[in-house]
């Protein structure tokens, strides 16, 4: 398991959705996954990568990431525990990543230093690095929070793909209703296995309620996901609608 770091500034990173499920899908579902295995070794914590779109449009939402971000900690606390990774991007080519993070008062304030700046989207980045980071150390999910993609769709699929292989589920969570973020952001969850929600712009409670569903799924796999879905908590239902 790595360690946790300094409070330092990130270092540079390496350069159709489905319909909805009844109740009663859902609930048999929540009696299958319950039984298996979960996603982290016993004792062990669980690892996530907390990417977030850094460019100017993003302002309002990085400051409402920064205060729900506690609740991600919350909720893992209480199944087994998760270590973050910050990662975010900004301007035409800053992509950065920081150390692993075990504690929210040392990931709130490496989110607190950082200011949103005009730029161009660099989720391709994002993804290769968590492939690279889970060849090192199992990654258990990757979060990204965003609202716009700039790139080139084959590629990011490309991408998506290959951390598909190595099992790391993405939560694609999309601010708004970029039509064209919305297709890759649905690209991407499918073939990593995770899972696509949209938030309305400033509702931090869809975000928070996002958030602690894919720490639980970090933390404690497919169980502790439909553990919390059982409380009828409407992030995870959300999610294992689409994992299932």
């Amino acid at each position: 398991m790595a360690q946790d770091r300094n409070d330092r500034p990130p270092a540079p990173a390496n350069q159709g959705g489905k319909p909805v499920s009844s109740r009663g899908d859902i609930d048999a579902f929540l009696a299958q996954v319950r039984g298996l295995a979960p996603a982290t070794v016993a004792g062990q914590r669980g690892r996530l990568i907390f990417a977030l779109d850094a460019t100017l449009s993003r302002q309002p939402t990085w400051d409402t990431a920064c205060r729900l971000q506690a609740d991600m900690f919350r909720e893992a606390a209480s199944i087994g525990g998760l270590d973050i990774q910050l990662a975010y991007y900004r301007g035409m080519t800053e992509c950065r990543v920081s150390g692993w993070v075990g504690q929210s008062e040392r990931l709130a304030n490496l989110m607190s230093a950082i200011d949103c700046r005009g730029g161009q989207t660099q989720i391709g980045k994002i993804i290769s690095h968590t492939a690279r980071e889970t060849r090192k150390a199992k990654v258990q999910a990757l979060v990204f929070v965003g609202d716009a993609m700039e790139e080139s769709l084959d590629a990011l699929c490309a991408a998506a793909g290959e951390l598909g292989l190595l099992s790391v589920p993405a939560f694609m969570f999309q601010e708004g209703f970029d039509p064209i973020a919305e297709q890759a952001f649905r690209e991407i969850a499918g073939l990593t296995r995770g899972a696509y929600c949209r938030f309305d712009p400033g509702a931090a409670h869809e975000l928070a309620a996002l958030l602690r569903a894919a720490a639980a799924y970090a933390a404690g796999g497919m169980r502790a996901l439909a553990d919390l879905s059982a409380r009828r908590d409407i992030g995870a239902i959300k999610l294992i609608e689409q994992m299932r």
